[in-house]
């Protein structure tokens, strides 16, 4: 066994370790379920559970075609789960659950198509020949859906109810300004991807001519919106759960989403001089539509 396998055999443990922190934190005043288990705590355990499942058939069949669309039914299930096991369910339960399931669903497709289309996803090109490194990107999966959920499943597993309010329309108008450019973006994108002449080229055009990356900055009010409106139930340890939208934008800006396009841009198309003009007047994340 190399090195390139011990690593992730090492990370696995400390990935479930930060899960079951996460877990504890959030299920702090949360309703009990299941002959006495935090609803909270066993929503994250589904979505470890989920992909630990959906491994097997992907290592056997060395592909990792369904490894977004696993995320996104992870999203799903876990999302129903909490509501449909929680006691008592109320408006913001209900809007949040709803608002994930329209995320989820359009993005989950998206991706799936998208993978279908390309005929494969050139991150696990490498990956998938090492069990354990897959094995690694699957848990990591798994920490990500609860991550990211951690807010809305912290709101709909709480045991003392708090009214909607004001705080809970500001974070839907948000949420649904983040999913309008999210969605309009990746429209945009697949449409100028469609036209033979465009090939090869870089799109500059709609959404994306006042942002490189307007996917993104969509995906970040998204969870912005999910956690504004999680806010007022939380309390104690349970105000953890905001590394929701702490955890998508660092994951986006620093990790694998902003830093990995344009690496592969600047590859790809810089000395260009149009690229170069674009890259200098356009915001890499926060729209600016009075650009120059």
């Amino acid at each position: 066994m190399n090195e390139n396998d011990i690593q992730p055999l090492v990370a696995i443990p400390i990935i479930l370790f930060i899960a079951t922190c996460l877990a504890l934190a959030g299920s702090q005043g949360g309703v009990i379920v299941l002959g006495g288990i935090p609803l909270f705590a066993f929503g994250v355990a589904i979505a470890f559970i989920i992909q630990g499942i959906a491994f097997i058939p992907a290592y056997i069949k060395s592909t990792e075609k369904f490894f977004d669309l696993t995320g996104s039914l992870t999203y799903i299930t876990v999302i129903i789960l909490s509501v449909v096991l929680s006691p008592e369910i109320d408006i913001r339960s209900i809007l949040l659950m709803v608002l994930v399931l329209i995320w989820a669903i359009r993005l989950g497709t998206f991706l799936f198509r998208r993978i279908l289309k390309e005929g494969e996803d050139k991150r696990f090109k490498e990956i998938k020949q090492s069990g354990p490194r897959f094995l690694l990107t699957w848990t990591l999966q798994g920490l990500w859906v609860s991550f990211t959920l951690a807010a809305a499943l912290a709101a709909i597993t709480v045991e003392q109810r708090v009214e909607f309010g004001m705080i809970g329309l500001i974070g839907l108008m948000i949420w649904i300004l983040g999913f309008g450019f999210e969605a309009f973006a990746d429209y945009q994108k697949s449409k100028f991807r469609s036209i033979p002449e465009n090939k090869g080229k870089f799109i500059n055009t709609g959404l994306w001519s006042i942002s490189r990356h307007p996917n993104y900055f969509g995906e970040i009010l998204i969870w912005v919106g999910i956690a504004i409106i999680a806010l007022p139930t939380l309390q104690g340890w349970r105000w953890m759960t905001l590394i929701s939208p702490v955890f998508v934008t660092l994951l986006l800006t620093k990790v694998s989403g902003i830093p990995l396009l344009e690496k592969h841009a600047d590859e790809k198309w810089g000395g260009q001089d149009d690229y170069e003009e674009y890259k200098k007047n356009t915001p890499v994340l926060i729209p600016n539509p009075f650009k120059k």
